[in-house]
């Protein structure tokens, strides 16, 4: 099986019209015509992953984030990303990345985050609209039974893996919770959209000190997991796709390597 058809098969469920505007997802590196009898899965394609890739002689690295995000210039080995590139080149390593159209896509990011909160629900930011089911970032529902901040926090905990999270707006709970918003990866800006919902919680990553003072003061408790704590489903959920669409092709996992709680 080649590049061509591994990503032709990835955007029957995920397909790359679905990505915001500023997003690129897709082939990024090497042949489409390229043969492809093992694959590195991961978040993002580190030197670590690349390392990987390399020792596994894999013939594709398969992430979540673009390797090329902004425009580049020139590609040099002085240069962190460059260096990666010129490696996956001289390795014949080619990779692909399924980003902002695997987060808004039925049964892909946002459907599976919440799925392991217990909640169905509508978008939290609405993107599209696919066979008239609404699609986007994240999600808001209401869970199964009400549950308080200190219980929705050690099951978050639990079902992503994580050692700590960090809590704001613990003294705006007065209630049982009962509705809820996850936004996988960083959630900079989006407690508006979840306090217009009517959520209590809003449980993703990347809020800042005075972002989450200022979600609590306009109400909102918020749940930040880190940008890797809830966006590491992508991992096992690929591996499975990957499985299940292709015969023949190893996939090795890059783990994600949370940061150890300091006491």
């Amino acid at each position: 099986m080649t590049c061509g058809d591994i990503l032709e098969k990835l955007e029957i469920d995920m397909p790359l019209s679905l990505a915001m505007d500023w997003d690129n997802p897709g082939l990024l590196i090497g042949d489409p015509d390229g043969k492809v009898k093992k694959a590195v899965i991961a978040l993002d394609a580190t030197t670590e992953a690349v390392n990987l890739a390399i020792r596994e002689k894999a013939d594709l690295i398969l992430t979540h984030h673009p390797v090329i995000f902004s425009p580049l210039k020139k590609v040099v080995n002085g240069d962190i990303v460059g260096k990666r590139i010129i490696r996956m080149v001289e390795h014949h390593i080619s990779c692909i990345a399924m980003h902002t159209n695997y987060d808004v896509a039925p049964g892909c990011m946002a459907d599976i985050a919440a799925g392991m909160l217990g909640i169905t629900g509508v978008p939290l930011e609405e993107t599209g609209e696919i066979s008239s089911q609404k699609i986007g970032i994240g999600k808001t529902g209401n869970l199964p039974q009400e549950m308080t901040l200190e219980e929705l926090t050690r099951m978050v905990k639990k079902q992503f893996g994580l050692p700590f999270v960090t809590v704001f707006g613990k003294n705006v709970i007065r209630n049982g919770i009962r509705r809820i918003s996850v936004c996988p990866g960083s959630g900079r800006g989006m407690y508006h959209l979840a306090r217009k919902q009517g959520s209590d919680v809003l449980i993703t990553g990347d809020i800042s000190h005075h972002e989450g003072l200022d979600a609590a003061e306009d109400g909102i408790a918020v749940i930040d997991a880190g940008h890797y704590g809830l966006e590491h489903i992508f991992i096992n959920d690929m591996e499975k796709r990957i499985a299940g669409m292709t015969e023949g092709i190893e996939t090795v996992k890059l783990a994600v390597s949370f940061p150890e709680e300091v006491m």
